[in-house]
């Protein structure tokens, strides 16, 4: 399930590409969210024995919504529409280590040996892959500015794992990904309707429909199901190592599936951003500060579990 969950996200992350060039970004990202959000409205309505959402929480979802749905979805689909479905995957395949280099940064934890070799092989991975660019000046530089954006969409989603180890985390997963799936659906409205307006739904095909709600699905809720049903028989400490499944599935659809050139380049590249992950999920875990949990315990009524949603490529 883990490793599903994984692949996932690699495969909505290159199977994108064919879709922002066929609809508008704005409205492509409006019909993602607005697609969720029916799909997810069971977790949407709060509980009869639901606690109320607390100023700081509500302040956090919407933070967590803003970078890592909202600005997310722009960089990520901006970027794959200029790059390549392959340089996708490598590129949001550095997610582990931005994450250990923002903890250090924000949160003040400390960077392990392995994951100092980790952000290193992330930043090589990512250089090489402007060696593999195109030939031609201007579509090298299209590239480059689509790689850019992909890296900004690993920051922002490296920034919405960063503000949910902030959170007590006493709200199940699908309600926290709900709540931030409907915000991403409100700040996406404007634009979104702004772009379908001038935008004819009907020369869509039915391939592009299901491609279209497929994306949308998989994205918000699969992936996230799958990933926290996974860790119900694997412990959190090894989950780590089934990210390996992002760059991997969104390479083999790239080249399989969109006939995109894979060269030896790409395939260092990947072997770094591989190897990246490998060293951050198979590093020991600094020992947790007693006094949150201590906060995290007294905080958390005891009919209810914790859990996070996991990163969505």
């Amino acid at each position: 399930m883990l490793t599903a969950s994984m692949a996932l996200v690699g495969s909505y992350v290159a199977l994108s590409k064919p879709l922002v060039a066929a609809i508008p970004l704005f409205a492509l990202a409006f019909l993602r969210f607005g697609i969720a959000a029916v799909a997810m409205l069971p977790w949407s309505l709060p509980r009869a024995d639901e606690t109320p959402l607390s100023r700081r929480e509500r302040l956090l979802l919407f933070a967590m919504s803003f970078l890592g749905n909202f600005l997310f979805s722009i960089c990520m689909l901006a970027g794959v529409s200029l790059s390549t479905a392959t340089a996708a995957g490598v590129i949001m395949a550095t997610l582990p280590a931005t994450v250990a280099a923002g903890s250090r940064v924000f949160l003040g934890e400390q960077l392990t040996p392995r994951a100092l070799a980790a952000i290193a092989a992330a930043v090589v991975g990512i250089v090489l892959l402007q060696f593999a660019r195109p030939a031609d000046d201007v579509a090298r530089s299209t590239t480059l500015l689509g790689n850019l954006l992909l890296f900004g969409a690993v920051l922002c989603e490296a920034s919405y794992v960063i503000i949910g180890k902030r959170l007590a985390r006493v709200r199940s997963p699908l309600r926290v990904s709900a709540l931030i799936n409907l915000w991403g659906l409100a700040l996406m409205t404007p634009l979104g309707l702004w772009q379908l307006a001038r935008f004819d739904l009907a020369q869509l095909t039915a391939g592009l429909w299901l491609l279209l709600v497929f994306y949308a699905l998989a994205a918000s809720l699969f992936a996230v199901w799958l990933w926290m049903t996974g860790l119900t028989h694997v412990p959190a400490s090894h989950a780590g190592v089934f990210t390996v499944a992002l760059p991997v599935s969104a390479t083999l659809i790239g080249v399989l599936a969109l006939g995109e050139r894979f060269t030896l380049l790409h395939a260092v590249a990947l072997l770094l951003a591989s190897a990246g992950v490998l060293l951050i999920a198979s590093g020991r875990a600094p020992p947790p500060r007693q006094d949150l949990i201590c906060a995290v315990r007294a905080r958390r009524p005891a009919s209810r579990q914790a859990g996070s949603a996991p990163p969505r490529g």
